[in-house]
């Protein structure tokens, strides 16, 4: 009996150790563990700041305000054109034409009270007829009032009873990457429609000719909304949404605008001039990826390798030199070609351009007044024409002729082959030293300076002297 007692009490005393330990430690910790989970740590991104933090925690940028200063001002723009379609028997039996109206639509911006609208020129060519939809519904019919090819832009104006719900044009030069943007169209004809996105890169070109500047964004844009607005957090226009990255027709993740700086000077030269007046700096870059450029280091440089000097041009006159290096315009800093064929487009002939260069190894500043386009490139029966580089006539022994910029001339293409890169080196038996040759070969003919040609000289790509004669 007393072993069964004693055996008895060690139990009770022992659970009486377990429960105290149990209460003391392992509840204790529990307690803990609880406390912990409810403050778990939040995983930022190894660079912290104050907004990115303010992002995490739900705060992020309210576009609100951006998006009622912008949607009024988006337009629905649909353009009718007439198009001749396919023959059927009973058209060849009666002697008709087989023609039917063919319907295209996008976007636009009203730029002015008073009714002017900024679209792209793609998304009214060759329309006979264009009709603007405002985002209140009414619809009016609109006047082309004119066109940039190159930059895709057009100007259109509508007449309307009240002051229209104008956008404010921004700074596009001083948007920077990584800024947040809305993209503002209107390709349905109901309202318009608010994307959102970052600016990707900026001085982008898409062509290969360093002839574009588009700013580039990860905001939506599908077709349809082409000719509609890029704006930034202020609901200022820094874009027209021009053009997307796409093997499919609709977005994938990348779209690209013309800068509302740009865009502005086109149908400012429009509204004054009546065409785009073109200023240029009068110098040729080098490729970076050229050979002579690897030799040089060139792919190294902070800014643009400049490798020709137009004569007769404004740098030409204000002392620029081969092998200068160009690193600002007006403090805009450049580092393509792409930024600074970009800046010039906003700038006319006899504008005064400030030109950062370093040359060798000090950086001086000098004042460019831009020429007129004409000393350096001309078009002619549908072909740009430019004078030659001084470099490339002196490393193949070239001694006259001007180079195809591009050629649209499709019979001169088709029938001859001449494209991009030949070298027109006479005409008539006239000697063709530069541009200023072909000026007046189309002085003295005018719209029929075709017709007028009956002998063409040029060199291919390969450099191999050909001569046509036309019957």
């Amino acid at each position: 009996m007393k072993k069964i007692l004693t055996l008895v009490f060690v139990s009770v005393l022992g659970g009486i150790i377990a429960l105290s330990t149990y209460t003391h430690f392992i509840e204790k910790e529990q307690i803990i563990t609880v406390t912990e989970s409810s403050n778990e740590p939040q995983f930022l991104n190894a660079s912290y700041n104050t907004k990115t933090a303010n992002l995490i925690n739900g705060e992020q940028s309210d576009f609100t305000l951006a998006a009622e200063n912008t949607i009024n001002s988006v337009v629905h723009v649909k353009n009718t054109s007439i198009v001749s379609g396919a023959l059927t028997f009973e058209d060849l039996f009666y002697g008709r034409r087989s023609q039917r109206a063919q319907v295209g639509t996008g976007s636009g911006v009203i730029i002015d009270k008073n009714g002017y609208i900024i679209t792209n020129n793609h998304v009214i060519a060759g329309a006979s007829n264009i009709s603007i939809t405002l985002n209140d519904n009414r619809v009016f019919e609109a006047e082309l009032i004119g066109t940039d090819e190159k930059t895709d832009i057009a100007l259109l104006k509508i007449d309307a009873e009240e002051d229209l719900p104008a956008i404010e044009f921004g700074d596009s030069d001083h948007a920077k990457v990584g800024e947040w943007v809305l993209a503002v169209g209107n390709p349905f004809n109901l309202t318009s429609t608010v994307t959102a996105g970052i600016i990707s890169a900026k001085s982008r070109d898409l062509s290969g000719r360093n002839s574009q500047s588009f700013i580039q964004t990860d905001a939506a844009v599908n077709p349809g909304n082409s000719g509609g607005a890029l704006v930034n957090s202020n609901g200022r226009l820094i874009g027209i949404n021009t053009a997307i990255s796409s093997r499919t027709g609709s977005y994938i993740g990348y779209s690209f605008a013309v800068p509302s700086n740009i865009a502005r000077k086109v149908v400012q030269d429009i509204m004054e001039y009546g065409d785009v007046q073109e200023g240029v700096l009068g110098v040729s870059i080098l490729n970076r990826n050229s050979d002579e450029a690897k030799e040089l280091g060139v792919s190294e440089i902070q800014g643009v390798y400049i490798s020709n000097v137009e004569d007769n041009s404004g740098a030409k006159k204000a002392g620029i030199k081969n092998g200068d290096i160009i690193r600002k315009l007006d403090n805009v800093a450049i580092s393509k070609f792409s930024d600074l064929s970009g800046y010039i487009k906003t700038k006319r002939p006899n504008d005064v351009v400030n030109v950062e260069i370093e040359r060798d190894s000090k950086v001086k500043i000098i004042p460019v007044t831009l020429s007129k386009s004409d000393i350096i490139s001309v078009e002619f029966i549908n072909m740009e024409l430019r004078n030659l580089p001084s470099k490339l006539k002196k490393d193949y022994n070239i001694k006259n002729g001007v180079i195809v910029q591009d050629n649209k001339n499709k019979f001169l293409y088709s029938k001859l082959g001449i494209r991009r890169g030949y070298i027109i080196t006479g005409i008539n038996d006239i000697t063709i030293h530069s541009v200023e040759d072909i000026t007046k070969f189309t002085k003295k003919y005018g719209e029929n300076a075709q017709e007028n040609i009956f002998k063409l000289e040029y060199l291919n790509t390969d450099l191999e002297r050909k001569e046509v004669i036309f019957r």
